[in-house]
């Protein structure tokens, strides 16, 4: 077994010379077998390895039996023990989680806190041959694509390895019982409460008796060569993201040319927009994947509303998602400026620096979007800034009559969200600038400007 175990670490990279691993140990057969290989390869690999032990306080008596039993075995083969005792059910419900998702969380905090402790550059985790294909049956029957097909990776963000992966449970418990080495047994594995009891002790067995007596290694294979498949997917759909995606200001856009991809590499893509807004793909479906695509068919302005707060918009074919977030009311205050001063307003978080200017060689009309050059004598000294209202009007450059501003907006493609949020620069109630986009006709500089004014405006950081 020993040489399928090497052959494994090697094929998928999992350990190099020097490498300094902290092992996680329950004290169950998979794991104290990991730990009892590991410490055999110590001299081949030239490893540092250390054990991490979590006592989740669920089975009372027999998991303090676990702790002690662990901290035994790596006293004996002088094997460094970090442990931690927590209470997991009282965490999930304070946390409002699954006491196995709690459970999970706390652990793997646990491996981080250990990694640092101990200054490993790898985490090693049992999971085995069986774990693997009852993860990939537990996928189908719930639903699942491609990447959960691929099941458990043997090699995950480069540190956590499962050098185990392709062994077998039997093989495991042969090797622990031939090493005596008398591995603690976890009663709640042979409960029925669990969906992922019920598929190892009730369908895999049935499985192998009816249809398929190597089922466990069937499904191993079929994960290997999906993860082929959709490593390639994946790689494609990065390079399409990297190329039809915009991630600014805690959104992303889709373009609309994105659309015209190929079905797989679209779902893959909308599922990388939707990473970078949360940290957990777990609320998220195929429907939802398909409700993203359904609205960039609809007509502009459509929105739809998605798990963990997020909402979607059609913006001329192009997709906005964002968070849904806590925003303060667009003011509807109007706020004076005055003429060479830095107006600060905190309020609105804006910085606006008006200066007068009496030479023409001073300027520079292509300089910004956020400066602009108006004539002083057509503005004259009531100056302000605000929001847009129901109603306004505006004359752009180069057009001799008003036009809604609303009309303006739709012509220049802004999101409806984003409209009330521009700050409008008025020159005696009337709009002399829709800031960052258009400057008005009654306001220009023309041959007959003696004097100019500069106006800037920045958001505060």
């Amino acid at each position: 077994m020993i040489n399928g175990v090497i052959n494994t670490i090697e094929k998928n990279s999992m350990i190099k010379e020097n490498d300094r691993i902290v092992v996680a140990v329950s004290g169950g057969p998979d794991s104290i077998c990991l730990l009892h290989l590991l410490f055999k390869l110590k001299d081949k690999f030239s490893l540092s390895i250390c054990a991490a032990h979590v006592n989740h306080c669920i089975r009372g008596e027999a998991a303090d039996k676990d702790e002690e039993y662990v901290k035994k075995f790596c006293k004996k083969l002088n094997i460094q023990f970090y442990v931690k005792k927590v209470d997991v059910n009282k965490i999930a419900k304070e946390k409002k989680l699954s006491s196995e998702m709690a459970g999970r969380e706390i652990r793997y905090e646990f491996f981080e806190e250990v990694k640092r402790k101990f200054g490993a550059n790898k985490i090693a985790i049992a999971h085995n041959a069986n774990d693997q294909a009852e993860t990939i049956m537990m996928r189908i029957i719930r639903g699942t694509g491609t990447e959960g097909i691929k099941g458990i990776r043997p090699v995950r963000d480069g540190y956590y390895i499962r050098p185990l992966i392709e062994t077998k449970r039997l093989d495991i418990e042969k090797y622990c019982e031939d090493e005596k080495l008398m591995p603690r047994i976890d009663a709640t594995n042979l409960e029925r409460d669990y969906n992922r009891n019920k598929i190892r002790l009730d369908l895999i067995p049935y499985i192998v008796d009816n249809f398929n007596e190597d089922i466990v290694g069937s499904l191993n294979r079929l994960a290997e060569l999906v993860t082929i498949d959709n490593d390639y997917l994946e790689k494609v759909a990065k390079s399409e993201y990297k190329l039809y995606c915009n991630e600014c200001e805690k959104q992303v856009i889709i373009s609309k040319k994105a659309f015209f991809s190929d079905a797989a590499i679209l779902s893959r893509v909308i599922r990388k927009a939707i990473l970078y807004l949360v940290s957990s793909k777990y609320n998220f479906e195929k429907k939802h994947i398909d409700s993203i695509i359904k609205c960039q068919k609809s007509a502009t302005g459509k929105q739809i509303n998605l798990p963990s707060s997020m909402i979607v918009y059609n913006n001329y074919g192009d997709i906005y998602l964002k968070l849904k977030k806590e925003e303060k009311c667009i003011s509807n205050k109007e706020y004076i400026l005055n003429i060479n001063e830095t107006n600060a307003i905190h309020e609105e978080k804006l910085i606006i620096g008006i200066k007068l200017i009496h030479n023409s060689n001073d300027i520079n009309l292509k300089q910004s979007d956020n400066i602009k050059y108006f004539d002083a004598d057509k503005a004259g000294k009531n100056i302000t800034v605000r929001y847009r209202v129901d109603g306004d009007k505006f004359m752009p450059l180069g057009m001799k009559n008003n036009k809604k501003l609303k009309d303006i907006f739709i012509n220049l493609k802004i999101p409806r969200e984003e409209r009330k949020k521009i700050p409008l620069i008025c020159f005696g109630g009337e709009i002399a600038w829709i800031t960052k986009f258009k400057i008005s006709e009654k306001f220009k500089i023309d041959n007959n400007t003696k004097k100019i004014l500069e106006i800037k405006i920045e958001r505060e950081e």
